[in-house]
């Protein structure tokens, strides 16, 4: 039987007391305090619209190396037509990826009480957009939180080819720049693997992140020219 959580607690289960689904607990709140210790645990809110909070803890579990992410001769080119920004228009990248549809998905995990939980996350400096403009106008980006020197990876949206790729390539840039480890990316996906992330043992990734969910990282959050 799958555990409820105490709104008046923080405790999660061990994180490898999964279903075979990957599913840790159902229940609880999106509180900030709540979200950070589940982020540092190796654990995620992902559930749809008038369901349950579910918390899951995946295994195998998809990660992606700073130095294995594959830049092609061609999205190399296509970087250079975008402007990038980090922060600049974090809730509207949330928002944007809620609405943009996608390839065999019917509706969004993303809600308005996702909407506001992880915008305050981003006001206490945890949660962070990158953006690619192109003429000005908003055009792809992703979101995430960060958690010691792991970036978590939330989602992304693209209105122009490329134009998350791009952001995901420069973010990419500039964790290995701050000293970043990795990027959890949470579930396997054929796009993200493509892009040189890889599917490893539960196990291995919370000891990865054990060793640098709590260490510090000296970072501004800014566009490095």
């Amino acid at each position: 039987m799958i555990p409820e959580l105490n709104k008046f607690s923080l405790t999660f289960p061990n994180p490898r007391d999964t279903n075979e689904d990957g599913i840790l607990a159902w229940g609880g709140d999106l509180n900030p305090s709540r979200l950070l210790r589940a982020y540092q645990n190796g654990i995620f809110p992902w559930y749809s619209h008038g369901d349950p909070i579910l918390w899951w803890s995946p295994d195998p579990r998809l990660m992606m190396e700073l130095d294995d992410f594959k830049l092609s001769k061609s999205l190399k080119k296509s970087m250079k037509k975008f402007t990038y920004k980090f922060d600049s228009n974090f809730r509207e990248v949330m928002l944007k990826c809620a609405s943009t549809p996608r390839r065999d998905q019917m509706g969004t995990w993303i809600n308005n009480d996702v909407v506001e939980a992880y915008t305050e996350l981003h006001h206490m400096g945890f949660a962070h957009s990158i953006e690619s403009y192109y003429n000005g106008e908003l055009v792809g980006g992703l979101y995430g939180v960060v958690v010691g020197k792991v970036f978590c990876g939330e989602s992304m949206f693209a209105h122009m080819s490329d134009a998350s790729k791009a952001a995901y390539a420069t973010l990419i840039q500039h964790l290995k720049k701050w000293e970043f480890d990795f990027i959890d990316c949470q579930v396997p996906t054929n796009h993200l693997k493509s892009l040189g992330a890889k599917e490893v043992a539960r196990d291995y990734f919370l000891y990865r992140l054990e060793q640098s969910a709590f260490e510090n990282v000296n970072n501004k959050w800014e566009i490095i020219e």
